[in-house]
C-alpha cells in the first residue's frame, strides 16, 4: 500500500475525475430582509481527466436549479444537460448525473444556477448585525432592531455553503466574482474592482479582477455601508506603493487608524525576511460585527472581529492594543504561509497556524521591542499548550482529519501553540536567519501550490545542513511532550525524560518516545555561553556543570518542562536577578504543573513564589498570579485552604498594588497592565483599601458626577469588585451600560465582568441574558467566567442540562461554537462525581462536532480531582506553618 492510498483512504475526498480551473461567479437579486435569499450562477472552467456520467461536488445548503456542461471540441461544441441533482446531506456534496457518458476533456464548462441563503451562523455567506454608529445608508437592510452587513467566513469547508464548488484545499484554482448591490453600498472582494455596470433600478453589478490561483476557504467578498481609511506600503510591488485599506460599516473608520499604523510596515517586513514579495495588488482588512473566530485571512480581503481590529485611544482598554498588533500580523503572515502556499490537506492545518503565530509574535516584537512579547508567549501561548497536550486527550501535531467536522475540532492549541512552539524551538536551535532562508525557499519552490511538512523541513534542511525530520518528528507526530528530571551530584546532573501528563500517572505505554531535547543550558564550568546540547536518550549525564547556578532551557524556548531537586529550585528562587523574562515565567509555570502532577509539590511553589514579592513585570506577576489562581481553582471547595490561600496572594500583593498605585501617567503598555492585574487581584483577595476605591469611583461614574472615574485600562478591574462586593443594582447597572456602550470592548469587557455575581438569586438574569442578548460571538466569555466562579459553576450546568436542545440548536449550526461553549462551561469542575454526570448526560447523544471536547472535559476534571485528593492536606499545613491559616 503507498503512502498516497494510505493517506487518501483516512480521508473523506471528492472523487478525482474532475480538476477545476477556473470559477466565474455571479450573486444578484439578494434579498435584503425577509429570508436574506440570493440567487447565484457560477461556470466552472474544468478539465475531466477521465470520462463518468455524473460529477460530485460541494454544496451545503444550497438549491441547485440546473446545471449543463458544455465541452469544447476541436471547431464544435458539445452541450450536456443533468438529468438529475441528488444531495448527499451529511457529507455536505450533490451528484448531477446525466444520461450518457461526459468524456474526458482538457475543457468543459460546468455552469449551476443555484439559490442560497445569507444566514447568521457566522459561517459561508451571512450576515452580522450592528447598531450604526451614525446615519446609515439608505439600503442597508435591517433584522429586528439592529441593520445588517453581509460577509463570507469558508474556512474550513464553508464555501459550499455559498457556491457549488471543489471544496479541497488542493483543488486550486482561480476566480472571477461579479455582485450586484444597491448603489449606496459597497462592494469588496479579494481582487481590486475591474468594472461597475448600472443594472435595476438603483442596484449597481461591480466585478472584480481574476484571482491567482488560490483555494476555495481563500475567497472572500463583503457588501456593506463601508467606508475605509488608506495607507501604502513604504516598499514597491510591481513598481508601486502597495494599497492598504482598512474598512469599516460608517462612523468606525477612525478606531482603523492603530491597525493602519501597523499593517504596511508588517507587509514589508514580511516581504524582506521571506525574500518574497506580496503576492496580490492591493491588502484590504474588513471590520466583521459577528465573527466566530479572531479573524479570518482570506486572501487580499482579511476579515476581523471588531475586538480585534479597531481601536478607540479615547475608550479602548490598551491590551487590546496587543491584541490587535498581534492578530493582524498573523493574518498577513498567511497571506504567504497559507495563502501563496497551502498545505496539501487538514492534517497539516499545523503548518499554517503554528508559522503564522510564531511569525507574528516575531514582527510584533520587532515593532513593538518593550513588549517583551517572547516572555508573553511563554506564559500564555505555551502553557495554553502545555495544558492541552497534557491530557491523554491531546492530538498530535499533525493530525489525521477525515472530513468537514473533524477539521473545526483541529483549530486549537496544539495546532496553533504547539505548532508555534515547536517552530520556535526549532529557530532557537538553527539560528532565526538560517531557519527563515529556509522557509523563504520553501515558500519560493512551491509558490501557487500546495505542500507538506516534509516540504517545509526538506527546504529548512537544505538551508541548515541538517537532518530536520529525525530532530523535529517526534514533536510533530506523537503525542505529548516530556518533563526532564533533573538529579545532582557534584559539578555534574543527571537528566531523565518522561512523558508528562496532569494527570501524574504516567504508564509505560503513554511513555514510549524519546524526543530529540535541545537543553541549552546556562552553567557549564569554564563559559559564560549557553550551551546547545541536544539530548537524545531517555537517561544521560551532563558534566561540568557549576554546583552554584546553572539553569536549563534558557529563556524557556524548549517545548517541556523541568523538574528540578526541592534545593536547587529554591535556590533559583534567590538568584532571580540572574533570570531573563522568559526564564522567571518558565519556571514559575513548571513548579506550578508539577505540583499539579505530583512531581513537585505546591509548598514548594508557594515557597518559590514568595522571593518575587519585589517583582515589577507585568508578564512575570500575571504567570505567578495564573498558576496560583489554578490552585485557589481546584480546591475552590475547602473553605480553609481557600481563606489561607486568599491571605497568601494579598501579603504576595499589597506591596507592589500599593507601590503602583492608581494614576496614571504616561505609562509604558506593560505598566498599565500591571496595574490592572494588581487592582483586580488584591480586590477579590479582600485588601479593603482597593475595594473601598474601586467602589467610589465606580459610584462616581455610575451617578454620572464623574464619568472619567474609570481609566479604560481600570474598567475591567473596578467592574468585576463592584459585582463581587455588590448586588442587585451593580448588577442592572453593567446590563444596562452593556446595551448603551460604544466601547468597542465595553461589551465583552460588561459580559465577562458580570460573571462575579454572588447572589444566586442573580444566576437566572444572567444566563437569561447571556442567552438571549448577548452575540452568540460573545456567549463562551460568559460561560468562562461563570465556570470559573463556584457561586455559579453549578448553576450553570443544571441550566445547561435543562436548555441543551435548545442550546445545541442555537449553536450546532456552527459546530465550533458549540464545541468551544461545551468546553467552557464544564472544564472547571474539580470531583470525580461531576465527571461521571456529564459523561452520564452525553452518553447516548450524537456528540459528533464535540466529541473531543468531552474527552478534554473528562480528562481535566480527573486530573484536577486527584490534585485536589493528593495535596489538600499538605497545602493546608503549609499554610498553618507559614502563618496564612
Amino acid at each position: 500500500m503507498t503512502m498516497a492510498t494510505a493517506v487518501a483512504n483516512d480521508r473523506d475526498i471528492l472523487p478525482d475525475n474532475i480538476k477545476p480551473i477556473n470559477y466565474d461567479l455571479s450573486l444578484y437579486d439578494i434579498e435584503l430582509g425577509g429570508a436574506f435569499s440570493y440567487q447565484g450562477t457560477v461556470s466552472i472552467l474544468s478539465k475531466i481527466v477521465k470520462s463518468s456520467k455524473e460529477i460530485t461536488l460541494n454544496a451545503h445548503l444550497l438549491k441547485i436549479h440546473t446545471v449543463e456542461i458544455s465541452l469544447e471540441h476541436t471547431k464544435t461544441q458539445q452541450t450536456f444537460k443533468s438529468s438529475g441533482i441528488s444531495y448527499d446531506a451529511p457529507r455536505q456534496r450533490t451528484t448531477i448525473s446525466f444520461t450518457e457518458d461526459l468524456p474526458a476533456s482538457e475543457k468543459a464548462l460546468i455552469t449551476i444556477k443555484f439559490e442560497g441563503t445569507i444566514n447568521n451562523d457566522m459561517a459561508g455567506f451571512y450576515r452580522s448585525k450592528y447598531k450604526p454608529a451614525t446615519t446609515a445608508a439608505a439600503s442597508v437592510p435591517k433584522d429586528g432592531d439592529s441593520h445588517v452587513m453581509f460577509s463570507t467566513q469558508f474556512e474550513s469547508c464553508d464555501a459550499r455553503r455559498a457556491f457549488p464548488c471543489f471544496d479541497e484545499p488542493n483543488l486550486k484554482a482561480t476566480f472571477d466574482v461579479t455582485i450586484e448591490l444597491p448603489d449606496d453600498q459597497v462592494a469588496l472582494s479579494n481582487m481590486p474592482e475591474k468594472e461597475v455596470k448600472k443594472s435595476k433600478d438603483g442596484y449597481k453589478i461591480v466585478s472584480f479582477e481574476k484571482t491567482p490561483i488560490m483555494s476555495t476557504y481563500l475567497m472572500a467578498w463583503a457588501v456593506g455601508d463601508f467606508e475605509y481609511i488608506e495607507d501604502f506600503t513604504k516598499r514597491k510591488y510591481n513598481g508601486r506603493n502597495l494599497p492598504v485599506r482598512i474598512y469599516t460599516t460608517r462612523g468606525l473608520k477612525g478606531q482603523a487608524q492603530y491597525a493602519l499604523d501597523h499593517t504596511p510596515q508588517i507587509i514589508d517586513y514580511y516581504s524582506e525576511v521571506f525574500g518574497v514579495d506580496y503576492p496580490l495588488p492591493k491588502c484590504d482588512l474588513l471590520a466583521v460585527h459577528e465573527f466566530s473566530h479572531g479573524a479570518m485571512e482570506n486572501w487580499g480581503l482579511i476579515t476581523y472581529r471588531t475586538t480585534a481590529l479597531l481601536f478607540d485611544e479615547k475608550t479602548s482598554d490598551a491590551k487590546y492594543r496587543n491584541r490587535i498588533a498581534f492578530v493582524v500580523a498573523h493574518e498577513l503572515a498567511h497571506q504567504w504561509f497559507g495563502n501563496l502556499v497551502t498545505m496539501d490537506w487538514w492534517n497539516e492545518l499545523w503548518l499554517n497556524e503554528g508559522f503564522a503565530t510564531w511569525v507574528g509574535w516575531l514582527v510584533t516584537d520587532h515593532i513593538h521591542p518593550d513588549w517583551h512579547v517572547w516572555p508573553q508567549f511563554v506564559s500564555e501561548g505555551m502553557q495554553s499548550a502545555f495544558a492541552l497536550d497534557s491530557l491523554r486527550s491531546s492530538h498530535p501535531i499533525d493530525v489525521p482529519v477525515k472530513d468537514a467536522l473533524d477539521v473545526d475540532q483541529v483549530f486549537d492549541q496544539i495546532s496553533y501553540l504547539k505548532g508555534c512552539s515547536v517552530i520556535r524551538m526549532l529557530a532557537a536551535h538553527l539560528g532565526q536567519d538560517v531557519f527563515l532562508k529556509g522557509v523563504g525557499d520553501y515558500l519560493r519552490t512551491n509558490a501557487y501550490g500546495n505542500a507538506t511538512t516534509n516540504d517545509l523541513w526538506s527546504a529548512v534542511g537544505k538551508a541548515s545542513g541538517q537532518d530536520i525530520p529525525t530532530l523535529i518528528d517526534p514533536w510533530i507526530l506523537k503525542i505529548g511532550y516530556p518533563v526532564l528530571t533533573v538529579g545532582e551530584e557534584p559539578n555534574q546532573i543527571g537528566i531523565k525524560q518522561n512523558r508528562y501528563l496532569s494527570t501524574g500517572d504516567v504508564k509505560a505505554e503513554d511513555d514510549s518516545t524519546t524526543w530529540w531535547v535541545p537543553l541549552r543550558l546556562e552553567g557549564k564550568l569554564g563559559s559564560e555561553d549557553v550551551q546547545p546540547l541536544e539530548f537524545t536518550k531517555k537517561k544521560d549525564i551532563v558534566r561540568d556543570v557549576h554546583d552554584k547556578f546553572y539553569k536549563i532551557n534558557k529563556d524557556t524556548t524548549g517545548f517541556y518542562r523541568t523538574n528540578y531537586p526541592p534545593t536547587r529550585l529554591a535556590a533559583l528562587g534567590t538568584q532571580i536577578e540572574r533570570l531573563s523574562l522568559s526564564d522567571k515565567i518558565g519556571l514559575i509555570a513548571d513548579s506550578g504543573a508539577l505540583a499539579y502532577s505530583g512531581e513537585g509539590s505546591t509548598p514548594g511553589l508557594l515557597s518559590f513564589v514568595e522571593g518575587f514579592q519585589r517583582e515589577t513585570n507585568y508578564l512575570v506577576w500575571s504567570q505567578i498570579l495564573g498558576s496560583l489562581a489554578t490552585v485557589k481553582s481546584v480546591f475552590a471547595d475547602d473553605e480553609a485552604v481557600t481563606l489561607g490561600l486568599k491571605k497568601f496572594v494579598l501579603k504576595l500583593v499589597t506591596p507592589a498594588v500599593e507601590r503602583i498605585g492608581w494614576e496614571s501617567s504616561g505609562d509604558d503598555f506593560l505598566t498599565g497592565q500591571l496595574r490592572a492585574l494588581l487592582v483586580i487581584t488584591a480586590g477579590l483577595n479582600g485588601h479593603e483599601e482597593v475595594i473601598t476605591e474601586a467602589k467610589r469611583r465606580f459610584d462616581l461614574y455610575v451617578s454620572g458626577e464623574d464619568k472619567s472615574a474609570i481609566h479604560p485600562n481600570l474598567r475591567a478591574a473596578i467592574y468585576a469588585l463592584a459585582v463581587r462586593y455588590g448586588g442587585r443594582s451593580e448588577f442592572d447597572f453593567l446590563k444596562s451600560e452593556w446595551q448603551s456602550t460604544t466601547s468597542i470592548d465595553g461589551r465583552e469587557t460588561i459580559v465577562r465582568e458580570l460573571g462575579h455575581i454572588q447572589d444566586p438569586a442573580l444566576l437566572p438574569d444572567y444566563l437569561s441574558f447571556l442567552f438571549n442578548d448577548v452575540a452568540t460571538q460573545d456567549m463562551h466569555t460568559g460561560a468562562i467566567a461563570l465556570a470559573a466562579n463556584p457561586r455559579t459553576r453549578i448553576g450553570q450546568w443544571k441550566y445547561f442540562q435543562e436548555n441543551f436542545e435548545s442550546i445545541k440548536d442555537r449553536l450546532s449550526k456552527n459546530m465550533i461554537l458549540l464545541d468551544r461553549f461545551i468546553l467552557s462551561c464544564l472544564n472547571k469542575f474539580s470531583d470525580r462525581e461531576s465527571e461521571k454526570e456529564i459523561a452520564k448526560f452525553f452518553e447516548g447523544k450524537d456528540n459528533r462536532g464535540y466529541d473531543r471536547g468531552l474527552a478534554i472535559i473528562s480528562d481535566t476534571i480527573l486530573g484536577r480531582a486527584t490534585y485536589k485528593e493528593r495535596d489538600g492536606k499538605v497545602i493546608l499545613e503549609w499554610l498553618k506553618a507559614h502563618g496564612y491559616a
